[in-house]
């Protein structure tokens, strides 16, 4: 067996290989939504990690698992490929297929799931920009999906909006670079399998009256082509108006995307310059705030972090003060993010991922200042969206990891009969002095 990452191999070795995997006992695998497949896939938990398993041809799980790996390493969003288990033999002597092994997307959920719990009155639009976003993505490193689709794709929230993930690679080939004949054709295929699952989500009662499959299957191509142009379109202005150039590269880094470098050329000896941005990775405020408190999060998530740290900034430090951009951050850190997250009771802590539930208690927050007519503390917005909000919610988590935080052990909570939060002391003193 070959693995690349994980957990120590013998774990994954307690399995039972030579069993096929539609015939595999009940009691080590997990039930969790998934998308529809052309193969058999099974859910299992092992030392406390969820993997996906699919049964697949030896050559197909061994050129599968090579692009997973390839995308990964150039920051694509898609599924962790943790190894392949080939020849595999039943107990009776009969061959079986190989097993791709990745890693569960935790507070990952597919379309359908989506729209069976649907709590978003926009959710097409919001699903098509994320896979529009994530086929952009894909054709920038030359690669060509072959069957993107909404089945192949498991979706995150991020601050409100989703976030896109490839799951299948199996059809995909990896390329320096797309023809604009390639990257239509892509396009093609989405449209076809995007028509076809919507019809389907008709059928079965859960797609909104007002909502035409074949008109919202073809926006893909309009949403994909703005992102593609704004991303890769040749710009050619005037020498003395450089400021547009800075005005773009503005535009594309509030879009995620940062700029390696820029081509500058004369245009047949006018005095114009031909500009061309090679765009060559996206995340570019998930970055900053990695960098700035360690924190990993979703790029919408990040930018909205952002500007509640740019907010803590403004009113924290004084303007005669000396501290830096780091020394804040860590302070907001500990001051404003940590204490909202600890004061999440832990039989609730599996609704959502703790950078959704930030940006959503800042949502809460702005609505109920803005009904209140006066700014309301971050402290009472938390245990209002703790007691009202935060129930609702369906869970999206697989499983409990206890370091997801990255914050240290989270106290004990509860929601009383009245609503009101109990809270351990240390975690009622944090609260209380957010």
């Amino acid at each position: 067996m070959q693995f690349s990452s994980g957990p120590d191999p013998t774990d994954l070795l307690t399995l039972p290989w030579t069993t096929p995997l539609e015939d595999w006992p009940k009691d080590i695998l997990v039930s969790l939504p998934r998308g529809i497949s052309r193969h058999i896939v099974r859910f299992a938990r092992i030392g406390g990690i969820v993997y996906a398993i699919k049964e697949i041809f030896p050559a197909l799980a061994e050129r599968e698992y090579a692009l997973l790996r390839d995308l990964a390493k150039k920051g694509i969003p898609c599924v962790t490929a943790v190894g392949v288990v080939s020849n595999r033999v039943a107990a009776d002597g009969t061959p079986l297929d190989a097993a791709l092994v990745t890693k569960h997307l935790r507070f990952s959920l597919p379309y359908r799931a989506l729209y069976s719990r649907r709590i978003d009155p926009d959710l097409e639009p919001k699903l098509l920009d994320a896979l529009a976003e994530l086929l952009v993505r894909l054709h920038l490193v030359g690669f060509s999906w072959n069957d993107c689709s909404l089945s192949n794709t498991l979706f995150r929230r991020d601050a409100g909006a989703l976030s896109a993930y490839l799951v299948d690679a199996e059809t995909g080939d990896m390329r320096d670079v797309l023809s604009k004949g390639q990257r239509m054709n892509d396009l093609d295929i989405a449209e076809t399998n995007l028509a076809g699952e919507l019809l389907d989500l008709q059928m079965a009662g859960l797609l909104p009256d007002h909502v035409d499959p074949m008109e919202t299957a073809l926006s893909v191509m309009e949403r994909y082509e703005s992102l593609w142009n704004e991303l890769t379109v040749e710009q050619t202005l005037p020498e003395n108006e450089w400021w547009r150039i800075e005005q773009r590269l503005r535009r594309l880094n509030e879009l995620g995307y940062d700029v390696g470098q820029l081509n500058i050329n004369e245009v047949d000896g006018n005095p114009h310059v031909l500009v061309q941005t090679q765009v060559v990775e996206a995340g570019h405020h998930r970055r900053r705030l990695s960098e700035l408190t360690g924190l990993k999060v979703q790029e919408n998530q990040a930018r909205r972090i952002l500007n509640d740290l740019d907010n803590y900034r403004s009113r924290a430090v004084m303007p005669e003060t000396d501290a830096d951009e780091n020394t804040v951050a860590q302070h907001w850190l500990t001051d404003i993010f940590e204490p909202v997250i600890e004061a999440v009771p832990q039989q609730l802590n599996e609704k959502l991922e703790p950078a959704e539930i930030f940006h959503e208690v800042l949502e809460h927050r702005w609505f109920l200042s803005e009904a209140a007519g006066v700014e309301v503390s971050i402290a009472d917005a938390v245990k209002s969206y703790v007691a009202n909000i935060l129930p609702t919610r369906r869970d999206e988590k697989a499983m409990l990891d206890p370091d997801l935080m990255g914050i240290g052990q989270i106290g004990d909570f509860s929601v009383d009969d009245d609503g009101e939060i109990a809270e351990s002391d240390d975690a009622q003193w944090r609260l209380d002095n957010l």
